[in-house]
Protein backbone atom coordinates (compact mmCIF):
# COMPACT_ATOMS: atom_id res chain seq x y z
CA UNK A 1 0.00 0.00 0.00
CA UNK A 2 1.58 3.27 -1.12
CA UNK A 3 0.11 6.34 0.58
CA UNK A 4 -1.43 6.74 4.03
CA UNK A 5 -4.25 9.16 3.24
CA UNK A 6 -7.96 8.37 3.24
CA UNK A 7 -7.76 6.03 0.23
CA UNK A 8 -4.71 4.13 1.49
CA UNK A 9 -6.06 3.61 4.99
CA UNK A 10 -9.46 2.53 3.69
CA UNK A 11 -7.89 0.08 1.25
CA UNK A 12 -5.56 -1.33 3.91
CA UNK A 13 -8.44 -1.91 6.30
CA UNK A 14 -10.51 -3.63 3.63
CA UNK A 15 -7.60 -5.85 2.57
CA UNK A 16 -6.93 -6.89 6.15
CA UNK A 17 -10.61 -7.78 6.51
CA UNK A 18 -10.08 -10.11 3.54
CA UNK A 19 -7.15 -11.79 5.34
CA UNK A 20 -4.49 -10.17 3.18
CA UNK A 21 -1.08 -9.28 4.58
CA UNK A 22 -0.50 -5.53 4.19
CA UNK A 23 2.40 -3.11 4.54
CA UNK A 24 1.44 0.56 4.27
CA UNK A 25 4.10 3.08 3.26
CA UNK A 26 3.60 6.78 4.02
CA UNK A 27 6.12 9.46 3.08
CA UNK A 28 5.09 11.90 5.81
CA UNK A 29 5.66 11.47 9.51
CA UNK A 30 1.88 11.58 9.94
CA UNK A 31 -1.08 9.80 8.36
CA UNK A 32 -4.01 11.52 6.65
CA UNK A 33 -2.46 12.84 3.44
CA UNK A 34 -4.30 15.95 2.32
CA UNK A 35 -6.41 15.89 5.46
CA UNK A 36 -4.45 17.70 8.16
CA UNK A 37 -6.17 18.75 11.37
CA UNK A 38 -4.40 21.41 13.41
CA UNK A 39 -5.57 21.83 17.04
CA UNK A 40 -6.77 25.33 17.88
CA UNK A 41 -5.57 27.15 20.99
CA UNK A 42 -8.86 26.94 22.86
CA UNK A 43 -11.66 25.69 20.61
CA UNK A 44 -12.73 22.07 20.52
CA UNK A 45 -12.90 22.20 16.72
CA UNK A 46 -9.51 21.88 14.97
CA UNK A 47 -8.51 23.98 12.01
CA UNK A 48 -8.57 21.79 8.93
CA UNK A 49 -5.65 22.90 6.79
CA UNK A 50 -6.70 20.47 4.08
CA UNK A 51 -10.09 18.83 3.52
CA UNK A 52 -12.81 20.17 5.80
CA UNK A 53 -16.32 19.50 4.51
CA UNK A 54 -18.48 16.46 3.77
CA UNK A 55 -20.35 16.70 0.48
CA UNK A 56 -23.58 14.90 -0.28
CA UNK A 57 -24.59 11.56 1.24
CA UNK A 58 -20.97 10.43 1.70
CA UNK A 59 -21.97 6.98 2.94
CA UNK A 60 -18.45 5.77 3.71
CA UNK A 61 -17.66 8.91 5.69
CA UNK A 62 -20.90 8.74 7.64
CA UNK A 63 -20.32 5.08 8.48
CA UNK A 64 -16.87 5.91 9.85
CA UNK A 65 -18.31 8.74 11.92
CA UNK A 66 -20.79 6.31 13.46
CA UNK A 67 -17.99 3.84 14.18
CA UNK A 68 -16.04 6.62 15.87
CA UNK A 69 -19.05 7.56 18.01
CA UNK A 70 -19.52 10.97 16.46
CA UNK A 71 -21.62 12.56 13.72
CA UNK A 72 -21.77 15.23 11.04
CA UNK A 73 -23.15 18.70 11.59
CA UNK A 74 -24.84 20.63 8.79
CA UNK A 75 -23.31 23.89 7.61
CA UNK A 76 -26.22 26.12 8.48
CA UNK A 77 -26.18 29.87 9.07
CA UNK A 78 -26.38 33.07 7.09
CA UNK A 79 -24.48 34.09 3.97
CA UNK A 80 -23.28 37.65 3.51
CA UNK A 81 -21.74 39.36 0.52
CA UNK A 82 -19.86 42.64 0.36
CA UNK A 83 -21.60 45.15 -1.88
CA UNK A 84 -19.60 48.02 -3.35
CA UNK A 85 -21.96 50.66 -2.03
CA UNK A 86 -23.73 49.07 0.95
CA UNK A 87 -21.08 46.96 2.69
CA UNK A 88 -22.05 43.49 3.87
CA UNK A 89 -25.56 42.45 2.85
CA UNK A 90 -27.49 39.23 3.34
CA UNK A 91 -27.30 37.29 0.14
CA UNK A 92 -28.02 33.58 0.04
CA UNK A 93 -26.30 32.91 -3.27
CA UNK A 94 -26.16 29.18 -3.91
CA UNK A 95 -23.07 28.81 -6.06
CA UNK A 96 -23.61 25.08 -6.37
CA UNK A 97 -27.09 25.63 -7.80
CA UNK A 98 -25.65 28.13 -10.26
CA UNK A 99 -23.29 25.38 -11.39
CA UNK A 100 -26.34 23.63 -12.81
CA UNK A 101 -25.68 25.73 -15.90
CA UNK A 102 -23.00 23.18 -16.76
CA UNK A 103 -25.32 20.18 -16.89
CA UNK A 104 -26.25 20.93 -20.49
CA UNK A 105 -22.57 20.83 -21.43
CA UNK A 106 -22.61 17.04 -21.17
CA UNK A 107 -24.13 16.85 -24.67
CA UNK A 108 -21.62 19.11 -26.42
CA UNK A 109 -20.24 17.43 -29.53
CA UNK A 110 -16.75 18.64 -28.63
CA UNK A 111 -15.32 19.39 -25.21
CA UNK A 112 -14.32 22.95 -24.36
CA UNK A 113 -13.14 25.02 -21.44
CA UNK A 114 -15.41 26.56 -18.85
CA UNK A 115 -14.34 30.00 -20.08
CA UNK A 116 -15.40 29.23 -23.64
CA UNK A 117 -18.69 27.72 -22.52
CA UNK A 118 -19.63 30.70 -20.34
CA UNK A 119 -18.75 33.12 -23.13
CA UNK A 120 -21.98 31.97 -24.80
CA UNK A 121 -23.90 34.01 -22.23
CA UNK A 122 -21.74 37.13 -22.25
CA UNK A 123 -24.39 39.29 -23.94
CA UNK A 124 -27.33 37.92 -21.95
CA UNK A 125 -27.84 40.35 -19.06
CA UNK A 126 -30.42 38.03 -17.46
CA UNK A 127 -27.68 35.37 -17.10
CA UNK A 128 -24.97 37.65 -15.74
CA UNK A 129 -25.44 36.76 -12.08
CA UNK A 130 -25.71 33.05 -12.85
CA UNK A 131 -22.56 32.97 -14.97
CA UNK A 132 -20.60 34.94 -12.38
CA UNK A 133 -21.71 32.52 -9.68
CA UNK A 134 -20.92 29.53 -11.91
CA UNK A 135 -17.41 30.85 -12.51
CA UNK A 136 -16.97 31.42 -8.77
CA UNK A 137 -18.08 27.81 -8.23
CA UNK A 138 -15.45 26.47 -10.64
CA UNK A 139 -12.66 28.56 -9.13
CA UNK A 140 -13.70 28.16 -5.49
CA UNK A 141 -15.36 24.77 -5.12
CA UNK A 142 -13.48 22.94 -7.90
CA UNK A 143 -10.23 24.92 -7.26
CA UNK A 144 -9.94 24.89 -11.06
CA UNK A 145 -8.75 27.29 -13.70
CA UNK A 146 -11.76 28.04 -15.97
CA UNK A 147 -9.39 28.49 -18.90
CA UNK A 148 -8.42 24.79 -18.90
CA UNK A 149 -11.15 22.99 -16.91
CA UNK A 150 -13.34 20.65 -18.97
CA UNK A 151 -16.91 21.88 -19.03
CA UNK A 152 -18.17 18.45 -20.11
CA UNK A 153 -16.44 16.81 -17.14
CA UNK A 154 -17.91 19.33 -14.71
CA UNK A 155 -21.36 18.84 -16.25
CA UNK A 156 -21.10 15.05 -16.03
CA UNK A 157 -19.82 15.07 -12.45
CA UNK A 158 -22.48 17.54 -11.43
CA UNK A 159 -25.17 15.35 -12.96
CA UNK A 160 -24.02 12.08 -11.37
CA UNK A 161 -22.09 13.17 -8.32
CA UNK A 162 -22.66 14.58 -4.86
CA UNK A 163 -25.78 16.57 -4.07
CA UNK A 164 -25.81 20.15 -2.85
CA UNK A 165 -25.75 19.44 0.88
CA UNK A 166 -22.61 20.09 2.91
CA UNK A 167 -21.65 19.22 6.45
CA UNK A 168 -18.62 19.00 8.72
CA UNK A 169 -17.50 16.13 10.94
CA UNK A 170 -18.33 17.16 14.49
CA UNK A 171 -14.94 17.76 16.07
CA UNK A 172 -13.25 17.72 12.68
CA UNK A 173 -11.73 14.80 10.77
CA UNK A 174 -9.50 13.36 13.55
CA UNK A 175 -12.10 10.85 14.84
CA UNK A 176 -12.45 9.33 11.36
CA UNK A 177 -8.73 8.92 10.81
CA UNK A 178 -8.15 7.76 14.37
CA UNK A 179 -10.73 5.04 13.73
CA UNK A 180 -9.11 3.99 10.44
CA UNK A 181 -5.64 3.84 11.98
CA UNK A 182 -6.97 1.92 14.97
CA UNK A 183 -8.67 -0.62 12.70
CA UNK A 184 -5.46 -1.06 10.69
CA UNK A 185 -3.41 -1.55 13.86
CA UNK A 186 -5.91 -4.05 15.27
CA UNK A 187 -5.66 -6.02 12.01
CA UNK A 188 -1.88 -6.23 12.30
CA UNK A 189 -1.13 -3.97 9.34
CA UNK A 190 2.46 -2.76 9.35
CA UNK A 191 2.50 1.03 8.91
CA UNK A 192 5.81 2.64 7.99
CA UNK A 193 5.78 6.43 8.25
CA UNK A 194 8.54 8.71 6.91
CA UNK A 195 9.10 6.19 4.12
CA UNK A 196 9.48 7.89 0.75
CA UNK A 197 8.89 5.72 -2.31
CA UNK A 198 11.42 6.38 -5.07
CA UNK A 199 10.91 3.54 -7.58
CA UNK A 200 8.25 0.94 -8.27
CA UNK A 201 9.61 -2.02 -10.25
CA UNK A 202 6.94 -4.45 -11.34
CA UNK A 203 5.99 -7.36 -13.51
CA UNK A 204 2.87 -9.47 -13.45
CA UNK A 205 2.38 -10.89 -9.94
CA UNK A 206 5.44 -9.19 -8.45
CA UNK A 207 6.25 -5.70 -7.18
CA UNK A 208 9.49 -4.32 -5.69
CA UNK A 209 9.09 -0.90 -4.07
CA UNK A 210 12.31 0.97 -3.40
CA UNK A 211 12.09 3.57 -0.64
CA UNK A 212 14.15 5.57 1.84
CA UNK A 213 13.33 6.28 5.49
CA UNK A 214 13.92 9.48 7.49
CA UNK A 215 17.48 8.36 8.21
CA UNK A 216 18.23 8.04 4.51
CA UNK A 217 18.39 4.24 4.69
CA UNK A 218 17.42 2.43 1.51
CA UNK A 219 14.83 -0.35 1.65
CA UNK A 220 13.17 -2.63 -0.89
CA UNK A 221 9.71 -3.97 -0.06
CA UNK A 222 8.49 -6.89 -2.14
CA UNK A 223 4.87 -7.92 -2.61
CA UNK A 224 2.54 -9.63 -5.05
CA UNK A 225 0.56 -6.45 -5.76
CA UNK A 226 0.61 -2.75 -4.91
CA UNK A 227 -2.22 -0.28 -4.43
CA UNK A 228 -1.02 3.18 -5.37
CA UNK A 229 -2.90 6.09 -3.80
CA UNK A 230 -0.46 8.89 -4.60
CA UNK A 231 -2.01 12.21 -5.69
CA UNK A 232 -2.05 13.03 -9.38
CA UNK A 233 0.42 15.84 -8.81
CA UNK A 234 2.94 13.34 -7.45
CA UNK A 235 2.32 10.75 -10.17
CA UNK A 236 2.74 13.42 -12.86
CA UNK A 237 5.92 14.89 -11.43
CA UNK A 238 9.11 14.06 -13.27
CA UNK A 239 12.58 15.40 -13.75
CA UNK A 240 14.23 15.37 -10.32
CA UNK A 241 15.16 13.01 -7.51
CA UNK A 242 11.82 13.54 -5.72
CA UNK A 243 9.89 11.93 -8.58
CA UNK A 244 8.41 8.44 -8.25
CA UNK A 245 9.50 6.29 -11.20
CA UNK A 246 7.94 3.11 -12.56
CA UNK A 247 9.94 0.28 -14.14
CA UNK A 248 8.63 -0.49 -16.67
CA UNK A 249 6.89 2.83 -17.19
CA UNK A 250 3.13 3.09 -16.91
CA UNK A 251 1.22 2.29 -20.12
CA UNK A 252 0.66 5.15 -22.56
CA UNK A 253 -3.07 5.22 -21.81
CA UNK A 254 -2.35 5.72 -18.11
CA UNK A 255 0.19 8.48 -18.79
CA UNK A 256 -2.22 10.20 -21.15
CA UNK A 257 -4.91 10.12 -18.48
CA UNK A 258 -2.52 11.67 -15.97
CA UNK A 259 -1.82 14.39 -18.52
CA UNK A 260 -5.47 15.49 -18.57
CA UNK A 261 -6.15 15.45 -14.83
CA UNK A 262 -5.01 18.66 -13.18
CA UNK A 263 -4.37 19.48 -9.55
CA UNK A 264 -6.33 22.49 -8.34
CA UNK A 265 -4.56 25.28 -6.49
CA UNK A 266 -5.91 26.44 -3.13
CA UNK A 267 -4.70 28.91 -0.53
CA UNK A 268 -6.46 28.35 2.77
CA UNK A 269 -5.60 30.32 5.91
CA UNK A 270 -6.89 29.55 9.40
CA UNK A 271 -7.27 32.67 11.56
CA UNK A 272 -7.61 32.39 15.33
CA UNK A 273 -9.05 35.28 17.34
CA UNK A 274 -9.23 35.85 21.08
CA UNK A 275 -13.00 36.22 20.80
CA UNK A 276 -15.57 35.90 18.05
CA UNK A 277 -15.73 39.69 17.79
CA UNK A 278 -17.85 39.63 14.60
CA UNK A 279 -20.73 38.21 16.65
CA UNK A 280 -20.83 41.38 18.79
CA UNK A 281 -20.42 44.22 16.34
CA UNK A 282 -23.31 46.04 14.63
CA UNK A 283 -25.65 45.01 17.45
CA UNK A 284 -25.09 41.32 16.74
CA UNK A 285 -26.00 41.61 13.07
CA UNK A 286 -23.46 38.96 12.04
CA UNK A 287 -23.93 36.66 15.02
CA UNK A 288 -25.15 33.79 12.84
CA UNK A 289 -22.91 34.47 9.86
CA UNK A 290 -21.54 31.26 8.34
CA UNK A 291 -20.17 32.37 4.96
CA UNK A 292 -18.94 35.81 3.92
CA UNK A 293 -17.89 36.78 0.42
CA UNK A 294 -16.12 39.77 -1.09
CA UNK A 295 -15.17 39.30 -4.72
CA UNK A 296 -12.52 42.07 -4.90
CA UNK A 297 -10.71 40.59 -1.90
CA UNK A 298 -7.61 38.41 -2.58
CA UNK A 299 -9.50 35.85 -0.48
CA UNK A 300 -13.03 36.03 -1.90
CA UNK A 301 -14.53 33.63 0.67
CA UNK A 302 -14.43 33.37 4.45
CA UNK A 303 -16.34 31.11 6.75
CA UNK A 304 -16.87 30.74 10.46
CA UNK A 305 -17.52 27.44 12.23
CA UNK A 306 -21.22 28.21 12.69
CA UNK A 307 -23.40 26.55 14.03
CA UNK A 308 -20.48 25.72 16.33
CA UNK A 309 -19.50 28.86 18.24
CA UNK A 310 -15.77 29.30 17.74
CA UNK A 311 -13.03 31.91 17.48
CA UNK A 312 -11.79 30.27 14.27
CA UNK A 313 -12.31 31.77 10.80
CA UNK A 314 -11.08 30.30 7.51
CA UNK A 315 -10.02 32.36 4.48
CA UNK A 316 -10.21 30.64 1.09
CA UNK A 317 -9.00 31.32 -2.43
CA UNK A 318 -9.05 28.77 -5.22
CA UNK A 319 -8.04 28.51 -8.86
CA UNK A 320 -6.37 31.54 -10.50
CA UNK A 321 -6.69 33.66 -7.34
CA UNK A 322 -4.70 31.08 -5.42
CA UNK A 323 -2.14 30.83 -8.20
CA UNK A 324 -1.66 34.60 -8.05
CA UNK A 325 -0.59 34.29 -4.41
CA UNK A 326 1.73 31.38 -5.06
CA UNK A 327 4.94 33.26 -4.34
CA UNK A 328 3.90 34.78 -1.03
CA UNK A 329 5.43 33.69 2.26
CA UNK A 330 3.41 32.30 5.17
CA UNK A 331 3.27 35.59 7.07
CA UNK A 332 2.25 37.51 3.95
CA UNK A 333 -0.66 35.13 3.33
CA UNK A 334 -1.81 35.42 6.93
CA UNK A 335 -1.60 39.22 6.70
CA UNK A 336 -3.68 39.30 3.50
CA UNK A 337 -6.27 36.98 5.00
CA UNK A 338 -6.52 39.01 8.19
CA UNK A 339 -6.70 42.32 6.32
CA UNK A 340 -9.45 41.03 4.06
CA UNK A 341 -11.51 39.76 6.97
CA UNK A 342 -11.15 43.08 8.80
CA UNK A 343 -12.21 44.97 5.66
CA UNK A 344 -15.45 42.98 5.47
CA UNK A 345 -16.67 44.69 8.62
CA UNK A 346 -14.66 47.91 8.24
CA UNK A 347 -13.11 47.13 11.63
CA UNK A 348 -9.34 46.95 11.02
CA UNK A 349 -8.31 48.08 14.51
CA UNK A 350 -10.67 45.70 16.30
CA UNK A 351 -9.75 42.73 14.10
CA UNK A 352 -6.04 43.24 14.73
CA UNK A 353 -6.59 43.72 18.44
CA UNK A 354 -8.52 40.44 18.61
CA UNK A 355 -6.22 38.49 16.27
CA UNK A 356 -4.15 35.79 17.94
CA UNK A 357 -2.48 33.65 15.28
CA UNK A 358 -2.80 32.29 11.77
CA UNK A 359 -1.60 29.24 9.91
CA UNK A 360 -1.60 27.86 6.39
CA UNK A 361 0.02 25.06 4.43
CA UNK A 362 1.43 25.24 0.91
CA UNK A 363 -0.15 22.20 -0.72
CA UNK A 364 1.16 23.22 -4.12
CA UNK A 365 4.72 23.24 -2.83
CA UNK A 366 4.27 20.09 -0.75
CA UNK A 367 6.27 17.43 -2.60
CA UNK A 368 3.93 14.73 -1.33
CA UNK A 369 0.80 16.49 -2.65
CA UNK A 370 1.75 18.99 -5.38
CA UNK A 371 -1.71 20.54 -5.33
CA UNK A 372 -5.01 20.51 -3.50
CA UNK A 373 -7.32 18.11 -5.33
CA UNK A 374 -8.03 17.02 -8.87
CA UNK A 375 -10.14 18.24 -11.75
CA UNK A 376 -10.35 17.19 -15.39
CA UNK A 377 -8.91 19.38 -18.15
CA UNK A 378 -10.38 19.88 -21.61
CA UNK A 379 -10.28 16.61 -23.53
CA UNK A 380 -9.98 14.54 -20.36
CA UNK A 381 -13.07 12.50 -21.12
CA UNK A 382 -12.84 9.24 -19.16
CA UNK A 383 -9.41 10.05 -17.69
CA UNK A 384 -10.51 9.25 -14.15
CA UNK A 385 -11.70 5.78 -15.17
CA UNK A 386 -8.51 5.11 -17.12
CA UNK A 387 -6.40 6.17 -14.14
CA UNK A 388 -8.45 3.89 -11.88
CA UNK A 389 -8.00 0.79 -14.05
CA UNK A 390 -5.64 -1.93 -12.69
CA UNK A 391 -2.56 -3.00 -14.65
CA UNK A 392 -1.95 -6.72 -15.20
CA UNK A 393 -3.58 -7.67 -11.91
CA UNK A 394 -0.51 -6.20 -10.21
CA UNK A 395 -0.75 -2.41 -9.92
CA UNK A 396 -4.00 -0.99 -8.58
CA UNK A 397 -4.96 2.65 -8.20
CA UNK A 398 -7.08 4.58 -5.70
CA UNK A 399 -7.52 8.13 -4.49
CA UNK A 400 -9.96 10.95 -5.12
CA UNK A 401 -8.66 11.45 -8.67
CA UNK A 402 -9.81 7.92 -9.58
CA UNK A 403 -13.40 8.49 -8.48
CA UNK A 404 -15.76 7.95 -11.41
CA UNK A 405 -19.10 8.76 -9.75
CA UNK A 406 -18.73 12.50 -9.31
CA UNK A 407 -16.85 12.40 -5.99
CA UNK A 408 -13.47 13.47 -7.29
CA UNK A 409 -11.83 15.95 -4.96
CA UNK A 410 -13.63 14.67 -1.85
CA UNK A 411 -12.62 12.62 1.16
CA UNK A 412 -15.52 10.29 0.56
CA UNK A 413 -14.36 9.77 -3.01
CA UNK A 414 -10.96 8.74 -1.65
CA UNK A 415 -12.49 6.36 0.91
CA UNK A 416 -14.77 4.81 -1.70
CA UNK A 417 -11.97 4.24 -4.20
CA UNK A 418 -9.78 2.70 -1.50
CA UNK A 419 -12.47 0.13 -0.78
CA UNK A 420 -12.95 -0.43 -4.52
CA UNK A 421 -9.25 -1.05 -5.13
CA UNK A 422 -9.08 -3.47 -2.22
CA UNK A 423 -11.96 -5.48 -3.68
CA UNK A 424 -10.18 -5.56 -7.04
CA UNK A 425 -7.06 -6.93 -5.38
CA UNK A 426 -8.95 -9.61 -3.46
CA UNK A 427 -10.84 -10.63 -6.61
CA UNK A 428 -7.57 -10.86 -8.53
Amino acid sequence: MIGGGAAGLAAARSLAAGSASVILLEARDRLGGRVWSCPTPRAATPAELGAEFIHGRAEETMALLREAGTAAIDTAGESWECSENAGLCRRDLDFRSAAGIFVGARTLSKDESVDRFLSRFINDESMRETTEAARAFVEGFEAADPAIASVRAIGAEWQTGVDSTSARPLGGYPPIFDRLVEACSEAGIEIRRSTVVRRIAWRRGEVAVEATNDSGEFRTIRARVAIITLPVGVLRHTGDESAVTFDPDLPTTKRDALGTIEMGHVVKVALWFRTAFWERIANGRYRDAAFLRSDPNPFPAYWTQYPVRSELVVAWAGGPRATAMGGLAHDQLVERALGGFADLFDEPALARKEFESGFTHDWQGDQFARGAYSYVAVGGGDARAVLAAPIDGTLFFAGEATSTDGQGGTVNGALETGDRAAKEVLNA
